[in-house]
C-alpha cells in the first residue's frame, strides 16, 4: 500500500476582509495557488490524477468550482477535479480524500486546496423574490405574468446576506464558544496570552523566512497582514468582548479569529511517484478521524476533535503525549483551551472510551509558528493552510510526529496525523 507524501503547498497571503481582495473571487486566489504548485514542481501540462478543492462563501454559479480552477491551472486539460465542503475543515478534508485514493492506487499524484473570501459575498434575495421571478419565468400568458408583477413587494428586494450561525440554534460560533469557556472555566487572561504567543510565533516564523517558500505575493501583498508583532498582553486586555456584552463575556476580537480572505493548496503524491519524479518528501499525511457532536442537545459546538482525537490515538495505538507537534486550529483561543482540558479530564475521556485522562500536552509544541487568531482564518483555506505548515516543520526538524486537530460549524471536527 503506498504510502501519501506531502511534496508542498503554496498560498496567497491571508488578508483582513474588505480590504487588499476586494473584488478578488474563491476562483481567482485559488487557481494562482494551483498556478504556484504547477510552476514551482514543473507539473505544466501534466495530467494529475485528481483535484479536490472547496470553498464555504459559494456562488450558485462556482458548481464547477475545482474544475474550472484546474481549467486556468496550467495543468493538462484532461485533469479531473471536484468540490469538497465540510466547514472550516474543508481543505484538509480534501487533502484526506486525495490521500486515501493514493493510499488506495487509484492516482499516484492529486492536489487539494480551499479558499474563501467575504469580500466577494454571494448577495441573495429573499426566498419570496426567488418564487415569484421562477413564477413569473413561467407564466404563459400576458395576464399570468402581469398577476405575477403585481405581487411583488419592496421587501422582496432586501438582499440576503450570509450569516455565520448555525441554523440550529440561531447562535453564533462565537456565542456557542462563549457557552463552552463559562462551562470548563476558561478565563480571559489564558485566551490572550494564547493569542499573543499565536501572534509571536507567526512573526518569529515570518523573520527566520519560515514562510518564505509557503506564501507567494498576490495582489501586492506579501505577507499575512492580520499578524501583529506589536501586541501585548496589557493591549488584548483592553479589548471589549466581541459575543457577550452582558460584562461577563471572554472572547474579544483578540483572541478570536477575523474575517479573512485567503486560498491554500496542496500537493500530494505516492512515494514512489515522488521518487521516480524526484520531488521532496516533506512528510507523510498517516491517518485521519472526522466526528461531530450533538451541540444541540448541550455538548460544546467546536469540541468534536476530542472525540476525533480519541479514536485517532487508539487506532494507531498512540498516545496524546506521542506528537513532537500539535497544531490545533485557533476559531477561537477559548475553544482550543477547552480542547486541552477536556482531554485533561477524567469524567470527560470516559466519554471518550478511556478509563484515564488523555492528559496534558507540552505547549511549547503548540502552534509553533503561529496559529490561525494571527495568520488568520479563511473558512476553506486553513485545512491546506495548515497541512502545508505543519509537513514543513517536521521537514525542518529531520523527522517526527503532528497532530492536526480542525474543528468546525456544525460541531463537526477533523483530526489527522502527519509524520516524517
Amino acid at each position: 500500500m503506498e504510502k501519501v507524501a506531502i511534496i508542498g503547498s503554496q498560498r496567497v497571503p491571508f488578508v483582513k476582509s474588505f480590504t487588499h481582495y476586494l473584488r478578488t473571487s474563491n476562483q481567482d486566489m485559488l487557481t494562482a495557488c494551483l498556478q504556484q504548485l504547477v510552476s514551482k514542481y514543473h507539473l505544466a501540462g501534466e495530467r494529475l490524477g485528481d483535484v479536490a478543492l472547496g470553498a464555504i462563501m459559494n456562488r450558485s454559479t462556482d458548481w464547477n468550482f475545482a474544475r474550472e480552477c484546474v481549467l486556468g491551472s496550467g495543468l493538462d486539460s484532461h485533469t479531473p477535479g471536484y468540490n469538497v465542503v465540510r466547514a472550516c475543515s474543508t481543505s484538509l478534508d480534501a487533502a484526506v480524500q486525495i490521500g486515501l485514493r493514493i493510499k488506495a492506487g487509484q492516482i499516484a499524484v492529486g492536489i487539494a486546496g480551499g479558499s474563501d473570501t467575504n469580500s466577494d459575498l454571494p448577495i441573495l434575495f429573499s426566498k419570496q423574490f426567488s418564487w415569484k421571478m421562477i413564477a413569473l419565468r413561467h407564466a404563459k400568458t400576458f395576464g399570468e405574468k402581469l398577476k405575477v408583477l403585481a405581487s411583488f413587494r419592496i421587501k422582496d428586494l432586501s438582499p440576503v446576506y450570509p450569516s455565520i450561525v448555525e441554523p440550529r440554534t440561531g447562535l453564533s460560533m462565537g456565542q456557542h464558544t462563549e457557552r463552552m469557556v463559562k462551562e470548563w472555566g476558561i478565563t480571559r487572561e489564558a485566551q490572550d496570552e494564547l493569542a499573543y504567543y499565536s501572534h509571536m510565533n507567526a512573526e518569529k516564523a515570518y523573520q527566520a523566512g519560515f514562510f518564505n517558500d509557503l506564501v507567494f505575493p498576490y495582489k501586492g501583498v506579501t505577507k499575512d497582514t492580520i499578524i501583529r508583532p506589536d501586541t501585548t498582553l496589557e493591549k488584548l486586555a483592553k479589548l471589549r468582548p466581541a459575543f457577550d456584552t452582558t460584562g461577563a463575556g471572554t472572547l474579544t476580537a483578540g483572541n478570536s479569529t477575523l474575517y479573512s480572505d485567503g486560498a491554500a493548496a496542496v500537493l500530494l503524491a505516492s512515494e514512489s511517484y515522488a521518487r521516480q519524479r524526484g520531488l521532496p518528501v516533506l512528510a507523510y499525511l498517516e491517518d485521519a478521524e472526522s466526528a461531530a457532536v450533538d451541540y444541540v442537545n448541550g455538548e460544546g459546538l467546536l469540541m468534536a476533535p476530542t472525540y476525533a482525537v480519541a479514536r485517532l490515538l487508539r487506532r494507531n495505538h498512540l498516545t496524546l503525549q506521542d506528537f513532537d507537534l500539535y497544531e490545533i486550529h485557533e476559531a477561537f483561543c477559548g475553544q482550543v483551551l477547552c480542547t486541552l482540558k477536556a482531554w485533561e479530564d477524567p469524567a470527560y475521556c470516559q466519554r471518550l472510551g478511556y478509563d484515564q485522562p488523555l492528559g496534558s500536552i507540552d505547549r511549547s509544541k503548540l502552534n509553533t509558528t503561529g496559529g490561525s487568531v494571527a495568520i488568520g482564518h479563511p473558512f476553506g483555506a486553513t485545512g491546506a493552510r495548515i497541512l502545508g505548515q505543519t509537513a514543513k516543520v517536521l521537514h525542518e526538524r529531520g523527522g517526527g510526529r503532528a497532530l492536526i486537530s480542525i474543528c468546525t460549524a456544525g460541531g463537526m471536527g477533523l483530526v489527522a496525523i502527519v509524520q516524517l
